[in-house]
Order: structure tokens, then sequence, then C-alpha cells
């Protein structure tokens, strides 16, 4: 008995030995992906502290107007934009790929040049002129001073080269050619002329205005995307991101295909409150992607799952990445709304994809951990259950207590940094450790996460400014020669112009981040979508058109060929990148059908809902839709699909999607009972195949 007991230990033992060296590969693999991804410089000596700083004391700042400081909300605009334009210049050289000969200096990365020191200064004062003259450009509104276009036209110019260092030249590129039709205007052709804009008044309107560069968007990142960003850091910094899949793992890594579906719920958590792919991946991938692998699923398609899964990240609730903000200011209406109308697509993208990746494992026969390859749940739990403190306090601020995404945010953070401060010396204190050491440790891991959050809002924050200049540019006149191209294009259809819109969507965010893909569609295609609807006969709530430009937004993010979030994950996986976001936008097309569902669908986003009883039935019909359509584009529903019965799961998905016009179409009062019809179509599909896979098995 002894002896068995010392084998279970031993392999007990030699699993956990073999799980860390799959965490420490992992976490190698990770930063291999991330240096590859990053621009950021790598600075030595006593410039080494220059964007650290800079980072802490803009963690500080935006602390503090969270908390205690009160002033004028352009002058928090400012200071937020001068603190963002100063780290890219100083922690981004001015090229990616290493320059020869003289110019060998805009490549280095191991300390910062005299010109982008110089740069940064300069953009850093021209993006705080708007706090130092404030009244001096109030009461002179409309009539600048020389100095004032000065300044103005110095910062839209080290706007843009900040933006193409941050993000790439797609955004910049954008808004130079906005920016220079709008000078040109009167001599475009026919339809395409409107007034031409003077510098001067070019300048009053994108710079010295809440119209441009510190306009809505700004203004979000300033108050709120910061907190959740930092909010992020923190967690995964203090190790949250590692505890979610390790979680997930220890619940769901001995079913089929188990480190997948591990994955799909870990890079939801993480994504909960990241709200970037990328940052997703490198967290959750580099340790999902090489288990995947370990039980059988190929490279590439390990690499696209946990795409697929980081991808959707940006749409759990209640964070949804900094643009779900945007909406809620656009629109003018409470946080909380946009998360109740984002959560059931969320949850169902979500759903269907755990369908997507039990097909995928049936097909190839894959098995799961065993249960030594597998985390126990209660040690893991027990490890790592205060990161669920915060996490939880965030929800019930927003939701019980109904607090504003700010002060939520800010709570939840205090909460987190006691934890990190302290959870250090609690572990040495229960383990007989010096208290010293320990308690130093978590201020250490308190600074890094700071710095880390400072550093990951910069693009957040640059692209919010640059995309102002695109939004203030459309204001002068530009808005109305698109919308009429827009319409033109689409003939007055609906269905064309939602086609449009996500073509266009999907190819910005080739070379955008979500944020800005959001803001320049939104601005130009959300109203359009509107009025189009109701030439049609069909009202668009305008939240639905919003969450449609956000949604194809997100999904560039794994759209071949420059798909930045496939390339991160093929980085782990060592898989071909394009291979890898072919695969991750074909898991990605069951979300592409929930944003045109519901176009059409309003209950979709609980438009005018709130039964909870109904937003359940809901939710559980729309699954079973979803699920349809994956299983017609996966060829599998529990056996391999036969011809004949992929046009039934296309049918399936679209009644269960569409209740309305298919009640419609039949003559039938009540929609819902149409969802009895689809339950009894894909029950017999169902059965069919239950039937043909025990005849095969028997065979």
């Amino acid at each position: 008995m002894r002896n068995n007991n010392s084998a279970g230990s031993d392999g007990r033992t030699s699993a956990h030995e073999e799980f860390k060296k799959i965490e420490k590969a992992a976490e190698e693999q990770g930063r291999i992906a991330e240096d590859q991804l990053s621009a950021l410089r790598h600075v030595t000596g006593w410039q080494h502290f220059i964007v650290p700083t800079l980072a802490v004391c803009w963690c500080i700042f935006q602390l503090s107007i969270a908390s205690w400081l009160i002033i004028n909300s352009s002058y928090i605009r400012s200071i937020h934009l001068g603190f963002a334009i100063a780290i890219a210049y100083f922690g981004y050289p001015a090229m990616k790929r290493p320059a020869q000969g003289f110019f060998s200096f805009l490549s280095v990365r191991s300390h910062i040049p005299i010109m982008d020191l110089t740069l940064g200064i300069i953009a850093c004062c021209a993006a705080l002129y708007y706090l130092i003259d404030y009244t001096g450009l109030a009461m002179r509104s409309g009539s600048p001073l020389l100095r004032d276009i000065i300044i103005g036209a110095a910062l839209v110019l080290l706007l843009l080269e900040a933006a193409r260092r941050v993000i790439g030249p797609a955004l910049t590129v954008i808004a130079t050619f906005f920016s220079f039709y709008v000078f040109f205007a009167e001599h475009m052709p026919g339809d395409f002329a409107f007034r031409s804009a003077s510098f001067s008044k070019y300048i009053d309107k994108i710079v010295l205005s809440t119209e441009g560069i510190y306009g809505i968007p700004l203004d979000v990142s300033a108050t709120v995307v910061f907190l959740f960003v930092l909010f992020g850091a923190m967690l995964e910094r203090a190790g949250a991101g590692k505890f979610f899949i390790e979680l997930s793992l220890s619940i769901l890594g001995r079913f089929k295909g188990g480190p997948a579906k591990a994955a799909i719920v870990g890079s939801g958590l993480t994504g909960m409150v990241s709200g970037s792919s990328i940052a997703n991946i490198v967290t959750t991938g580099t340790f999902t992607i090489p288990l995947m692998k370990k039980v059988g699923y190929k490279p590439t398609k390990a690499a696209a799952i946990e795409v697929a899964a980081s991808t959707d990240g940006q749409l759990a609730p209640p964070i949804m990445g900094a643009a779900a903000f945007i909406i809620a200011e656009y629109l003018g209406i409470a946080y909380l709304e946009v998360v109740k109308a984002a959560a059931i697509p969320a949850f169902v993208s979500y759903a269907t994809l755990f369908f997507i990746v039990h097909v995928e494992a049936s097909k190839a026969g894959l098995r799961g951990l065993t249960k030594d390859e597998t985390p126990d749940f209660f040690e893991v739990l027990k490890s790592g259950l205060h990161y669920l403190i915060p996490i939880g306090a965030l929800v019930y601020e927003l939701v019980v207590l109904r607090h504003s995404p700010e002060v939520s945010a800010f709570r939840a953070i205090t909460i987190q940094a006691l934890i990190m401060v302290l959870q250090e010396p609690a572990r040495s204190l229960r383990n007989n450790r010096p208290f010293g050491p320990a308690f130093r440790s978590g201020l250490i891991s308190l600074y890094d996460a700071a710095v880390s959050g400072g550093r990951n809002m910069v693009t957040v924050a640059i692209a919010c400014a640059a995309a102002g200049i695109v939004v203030g540019v459309i204001t002068m006149g530009f808005g109305s020669i698109l919308t009429e191209l827009v319409e033109f294009l689409s003939g007055g259809n609906i269905f064309a112009l939602i086609i449009i819109t996500a073509i266009a969507s999907l190819l910005l965010g080739m070379g955008l981040p979500t944020t800005a893909t959001y803001i320049v569609m939104a601005v130009l295609i959300a109203p359009v979508i509107m009025e189009v609807g109701l030439a049609n006969g069909f009202i668009v709530p305008l939240m639905a058109a919003h969450l449609f430009c956000f949604y194809f937004g997100i999904l560039a993010d794994d759209t071949p060929p420059v798909g930045l979030a496939a390339y991160a994950a093929a980085a782990i996986a060592k898989s071909p990148p394009v291979k890898t976001g072919i695969q991750g936008f074909l898991y990605d097309i069951r979300t592409a059908l929930i944003a045109f569902m519901f176009i059409f669908n309003h209950d979709l986003i609980l438009h005018n809902i709130n039964s909870w009883g109904l937003a359940s039935l809901i939710f559980a019909m729309a699954c079973i839709g979803n699920f349809s359509f994956a299983a017609a584009t996966q060829g599998w529903f529990i056996c391999k699909n036969r011809w004949y019965e992929i046009p039934f799961f296309l049918l399936v998905a679209f009644v269960m999607m569409q209740p309305s016009y298919v009640a419609e179409w039949f003559g039938v009062q009540n929609k819902y009972l149409i969802y009895i019809a689809g339950l009894l179509l894909v029950g017999v599909i169902y059965l069919n195949q239950l039937r043909r896979r025990r005849v095969s098995v028997i065979k």
C-alpha cells in the first residue's frame, strides 16, 4: 500500500515537473514573440529610467484625477496626450528595421538619440500648450494667433509621426489624406467638391478645439480607458493570467481537446481585463498553445484557436477594450447599456468557439490531458483566489452599485494594489521567510505594473488622438461627401451597405488598432446605416450600427495578410503566420455572422428587452443557431456531415437567429414559436447523425 502511494506521489511529482517545464518554455517563447512584435527600445544606462519614470508619473496623475484631483477636462486631455506622445518618442525608434550608415540612429534601440529626445520634449510641450494658454485660446476662438498656428501645426506633424512609430503608417496616411483633401476640396470634381478650409481654420478646428485631437476619443482614453488598462496590467503582473489558465485547465483539461477549451475560458477571463488581443495571446497563448500541440492539435490550428479566443476577448464584458467606452460616450448612454447590448453576442461567440474546438478534437480523435498532467482544482483555486477579489469588486461596483466606470476601476485598482503589496509578505510569513525582502518584492511588482500600464496605454492614447484628426476633418465637410459616396456604392441597399462596411472595417483594421478602426468607421458609416435602413423599411438602432463597426474592427486583428494577432500566435506555435491568420479568420466567421444578424434582429442586443427569462431564451436559441452555422462551415456535427445536411444546418441558423422574418413569411403571430420548428429540425439532424455514428462504430 505504501509502495502504491509512493508511486502515485512520484507520478504526480514527475507530472508536476513536466507541467513546470512546459510553463517555463511557454514563458520563454512568449518573451520571444513579444520581442518580435514590439517596437519598444530596450534602453541601457541612465536613459533606462526615462520611460519608466514617465509611465509611473502618468499612472499617478490618472489615479489622482480618478480620486481627489478635480481639474478641467480639457486640461486632463492635454496632460494625457503630453505623457503619451513623450513616451512614444522616447520609447519607439523612428525605424523598426536596422538602418545603415549615417541614418543608423533612426533605428537604434540601446539608447535614445538626441533627435528623439528633442522631438519628444517639443511634442510634449505642444500637447501641453492647450493647457498652458487655455484661457487665451478660448477668448480668441476662431481667430488663432500666428503662435497658435505654428504650435498647432507642430503638434499635428509630431502626432502623425508618433502614430507612425507606435501604430504603423496606416492611420498617419489616412489622417494626412483627409487633411490634404480639406485644403483642396474646391478643386475636386463634381459631387466630391465642397468649400476648402484655410490652414488657420484647420488648425483651429483640429488642435485648438475639442472637435479634433482633443475630442471625445481622447477624453475617454484619459478618463476611463487608462484605469482599465492599468488594472489589466496589474492583474497580469501579479500572475492572474497564469491563474486563469491553470484554473481553466484544472476544470476542462481532461475533456476531449481539453487544453483548447481551457484556452477559450482562460482567454475570455484574461480578455475581460486586458482589452487587447495581442496582449491576451502573449499572456495566455504562451501556455495554452504548447499544451494544445501536446494533445495533438496541429500547430496552425492550435495558434488559430488561441487567436480566435483572444480576439474575442475584446468582446467580453465588462471591459471590452477602449472602443466600448467610446461607444457609450458617443451615444450618450451609461456604459452598462453597452455591456447589456454586447453580452449575448459575446457569450454566443465564445460558446460557439467552444463547440468548434470540440468538433476539431472529434475530427482528429484527440484526447485530453491525463489526471497527472492536469493541475489540481482546489490547489489552483486556493493559490489564486485573491485574484478574483478585485475583479468581483469591479463587477459589483459596475453592476450592483451602478458606479461610474472611473470610480469602479479606481476602487478595483486600490484593492489589487493592496493584494500585490501584501501577497508576497503573507506567503513569507506562512513559510517562515523574512518579511522585508518579500515586501520589497511586492512594491517592485507594483512598480513594474505601473510601468507596463503606462507603456500599454501609449498605443490607445496616440490612436485616439490621431483618429481625432480624421473626426475633425469629417466635421468640416468631408463627412457628407463620404456619406453620399457610401450610399451611392451601396445603391441605397441596406444589405450591400453592411457588406461594404464590413469589408472597409477589415481593410482599415489591417493597419489600425481596434479603437482607431471603430472611431473612423462609426463616425463615417454608423449614421448612414441608420438612414439607409429607414429608407429600406428597417429600423436599425444606433447601438447595433456602432457594435457592427466595433465587431469588424476587432475581427481585423486576425485578417490576413497583416493580422498582428495571428503573427503573435504563429510566433509561439512556430506555424506559418498567413496560414494561421486564415484559419483563425475561418473560426471567427461565427462572430461575423452574429454581427450581421443583430443588425436585423435587435433582440440579440436586448434592444427594449429587460426580462432575464426572455434574454436567456434568446441566448439559448442564438447558441443553437450559431452552433448549426459552425457545424455547416466545419463539415461536422457529431460525425461528418453529408452534403445534403449543410443546407439544413444553414436553415436552422437563420431560423434561430432571425425568427421574426420566418414568422412573417409563414404568417405566425408569435415569433418565438418559430424556435420550436428550429429545434425539431436540428433534432432530426442530430438523430440521423447519431444513427450513422453508431453504425460506423459497430462496423
